[in-house]
């Protein structure tokens, strides 16, 4: 195993991405606390939790995709159906969120187990499906309405407004503790299930699990079916979020979702990765967004601009760290 020496120990190189994102989100967390005032709290680690958890949802089914050298271009215009499905039958037709809401998670659910059917079956790209996947969804949102609307139900207002307190006077809203709740039955699911192996397996050289027996197919129709979950959870969490459903919510999500996989340190071309790291990746462009509202003279774009040089530099990283395995 390739590994790098620091010190008296020696680091496997597989973890250096995420050791990478882990330094950079506590220099960016300190040089905050340095420049602002009232930055350098738990609490404001939690907000980046809170204004992140459905984008945290959506980066963990992007994970299990990516992982075996797939990608997802599909999740915000889910994300946004999700919202609109959500807010049209709660608000326009009366139904109850506690049948609301497993619907819009099987209707998710739904669409990537298509999706994952026709990229294996068909032997189409993943790019190509997903895509049109992502034409498909945001296409039904506008179907259902053109316009926002509103949710007025007491159980999403009360869920909205709900706080978990935590010790110290901090607190998180409940759709954090659902998104973490996510992350550990996911991350017990990459490491210490049959799946999990599989999925690494496949992402490292369907080939090779194609001669060793395993089932690739199911693994890569589950990792969409996985996804579309992740995806419509995420829409029940953002409509909690903003209260309403829109056709133009979730716009680039799936670009954000990427970026918080890669900048984790998750390969592209699959077969390695951590959700650990994920999670510091959505911490990090979480970050990058608080940092820029507590500068006040930034334009929002800067956020875009700084997301794009980091995944330059981890793209590279993670070039560096194939070429050097190879050696």
């Amino acid at each position: 195993m390739s590994v790098l020496v620091t010190g008296r120990r020696a680091v496997p190189r597989k973890y250096i991405p995420v050791l990478v994102t882990a330094c950079l989100f506590v220099a960016m967390f300190v040089a905050g606390g340095v420049r602002y005032d009232s930055f350098a709290t738990g609490q404001i680690v939690l907000n980046v939790f809170i204004d992140n958890a459905f984008l945290l949802v959506v980066a963990v089914g992007m994970t299990f995709v990516i992982l075996t050298g797939g990608i997802d271009l599909s999740v915000g215009a889910v994300v946004a159906l999700s919202t609109m499905i959500s807010a049209s039958l709660v608000t326009d037709q009366g139904w109850p969120p506690a049948a609301v809401i497993p619907l819009v998670l099987a209707i998710g659910a739904a669409l990537g187990w298509a999706m994952g059917c026709i990229i294996h079956y068909f032997e189409i790209q993943p790019f190509i499906v997903t895509l049109a996947g992502m034409f498909l969804a945001r296409g039904l949102c506008y179907t259902i309405g053109t316009d926002s609307i509103s949710i007025t139900d007491e159980t999403y207002t009360a869920l909205a407004q709900a706080r978990v307190d935590l010790p110290g006077g901090m607190s998180v809203s409940p759709s954090v503790v659902i998104a973490l709740v996510v992350v550990l039955v996911a991350a017990y699911v990459l490491h210490y299930t049959r799946l999990g192996r599989n999925v690494y397996a496949t992402g490292g050289s369907e080939q090779s699990a194609l001669l060793m027996g395993l089932p690739v197919a199911r693994t890569k129709i589950a990792v969409y079916t996985i996804s579309g979950f992740c995806s419509a959870l995420g829409g029940v969490l953002l409509s909690l979020y903003m209260l309403s459903g829109y056709g133009l919510h979730a716009v680039g999500m799936e670009l954000d979702a990427i970026a918080a996989v890669v900048i984790g340190g998750t390969l592209l071309t699959g077969g390695s990765g951590y959700l650990f790291g994920t999670v510091l990746g959505v911490l990090v462009l979480g970050l990058i967004q608080t940092i820029i509202s507590f500068e006040g003279t930034l334009s929002s774009w800067w956020t875009k601009i700084f997301i794009g040089l980091l995944l330059l530099v981890f793209i590279l990283l993670q070039r560096l760290i194939s070429v050097r395995r190879r050696t």
